[in-house]
């Protein structure tokens, strides 16, 4: 069955050029011209990952981007004309899994979409030869098989991204990795200037499992080298 990917934005040209790329990977396309309209097809229809821009009537990308991350973890990449740092920050830090700027490279965009789709299927690959299904840090467990992290024994809702990020750190305890590790491995790309898009993740993180994500018992940062979970 092909994977089923939804295209927003209100340039109806813009749709069309993208749905043409996607379906000659083989992908099937459904779109929506602004976020109201998305968010009705995503209620209705299976989808595997989002492409949505950000500046569109009725319902911005990034409140549509919020009101997604809700109820489901499925991944979604920003498409904007802005391409700031910023601008790429505030996106990723309301739970987008990644950022193409406008106008955007075909094979990048074709690239990306893949890289999102694999880890979005194939979580936890890394340590898939682990035997044990469960493993116990203090208030955290993190059962490998499921690819989800529990706090206190209640399941935390993480995206795509970040499960992957706490794959690697879980299954790892104690180890610190550098950005540039925990990109490569989770975003199965090179890595150049990706620290503030991993911390980025990193903070969101944090955030769902800390009592005080501004003194993290678990998440910590080494300054100047990376970023691990601590072993208890």
């Amino acid at each position: 069955m092909k994977e089923r990917i939804l295209v927003v934005d209100d340039d109806r040209e813009i749709v069309k050029a993208i749905a043409l790329l996607l379906e000659k990977e083989e992908y099937e396309v459904l779109k929506a011209y602004d976020g109201m309209q998305a968010l009705e097809i995503i209620a209705e229809s299976q989808v595997q990952l989002i492409i949505i821009d950000v500046m569109m009537p009725k319902l911005d990308g990034l409140s549509a981007v919020m009101k997604i991350r809700e109820k489901r973890n499925i991944p979604i990449i920003l498409l904007s004309a802005k391409s700031e740092d910023t601008d790429k920050v505030l996106g990723l830090s309301i739970g987008a899994d990644d950022y193409v700027a406008k106008p955007y490279n075909p094979a990048e965009l074709a690239a990306r979409v893949k890289s999102q789709l694999r880890r979005y299927t194939c979580l936890g690959d890394i340590n898939a030869s682990l035997s044990t299904a469960n493993v116990v840090n203090g208030r955290l467990r993190y059962n490998k098989e499921e690819r989800v992290l529990y706090t206190d024994e209640e399941p935390v809702k993480l995206t795509a991204t970040e499960t992957k990020i706490v794959d690697l750190l879980m299954c790892n305890l104690g180890r610190v990795f550098p950005a540039e590790e925990i990109y490569r491995r989770v975003w199965n790309e090179e890595a150049y200037a990706v620290e503030n898009t991993v911390m980025v993740h990193i903070r969101r993180i944090r955030e769902k499992i800390e009592w005080n994500p501004k003194e993290p018992e678990y998440l910590k940062v080494v300054w100047g080298i990376g970023y691990k979970i601590e072993k208890k």
